[in-house]
């Protein structure tokens, strides 16, 4: 685990690659169901969101406020580790309780999570011994070339490095970079995405 606190970039390099990673998969996959990555600029009053599902039970979330980043994830081969929560500074309490990450009964889904508040200069984590870092892997390499091995695999499809990279470098979409990504995704049907996620336009 402290491999993963290692790996982890500032907050504000952090945002990026989630942003990043997430047009990249709005691109690669239209319909939002079928995304891994997801990022909503908008979640709340002053909070970002950033999120992973894997479809098959794993998934994280990231909270990005003012009061700095607050981060939890749940691997279904742990046990479920709510206990981990008493670790987390008082700024965050309110994300603790959140009921989006919690399962049905309201009961809250973790076996890690990490956080740095505004004042930190480092991450802070609590984590089950037998906890997977797998979850955050790819967000920690933080490569074009990374994501789109990845990608690969996830969408099964070729992926092409040079428009992974205009898109991990946050320049604004064009139709060709588009259509070198998925040459069935039109720019203008993306627009709705651009705006969640906050992409430069």
């Amino acid at each position: 685990m402290h491999s993963l606190i290692r790996g982890l970039p500032d907050p504000a390099t952090l945002r990026d690659r989630c942003r990043s990673m997430s047009m990249l998969d709005a691109v690669l996959s239209p319909d939002w169901e079928g995304r891994y990555y997801s990022f909503d600029s908008n979640w709340n009053v002053g909070e970002q969101l950033a999120s992973m599902r894997d479809g098959s039970g794993n998934d994280w979330f990231m909270v990005f406020s003012k009061a700095g980043v607050y981060a939890r994830g749940f691997d279904r081969e742990v046990p479920n580790a709510p206990h981990l929560l008493e670790k987390v500074p008082g700024v965050f309490l309110i994300y603790v309780e959140e009921p989006a990450f919690a399962d049905h009964d309201g009961a809250p889904l973790i076996s890690v999570c990490f956080w740095r508040e505004v004042t930190d200069d480092v991450w802070h984590v609590a984590a089950e011994p037998e906890a997977s870092t797998d979850l955050f892997d790819l967000l920690a390499d933080g490569t074009p070339e990374s994501y789109k091995q990845w990608a690969e695999e996830y969408y099964e499809t070729h992926i092409d490095l040079e428009a992974v990279r205009h898109v991990f470098s946050l320049r604004s979409l064009t139709p060709a970079v588009v259509t070198a990504l998925n040459p069935e995704a039109d720019l203008t049907d993306l627009a709705p995405d651009v705006e969640e996620i906050g992409y430069p336009k």
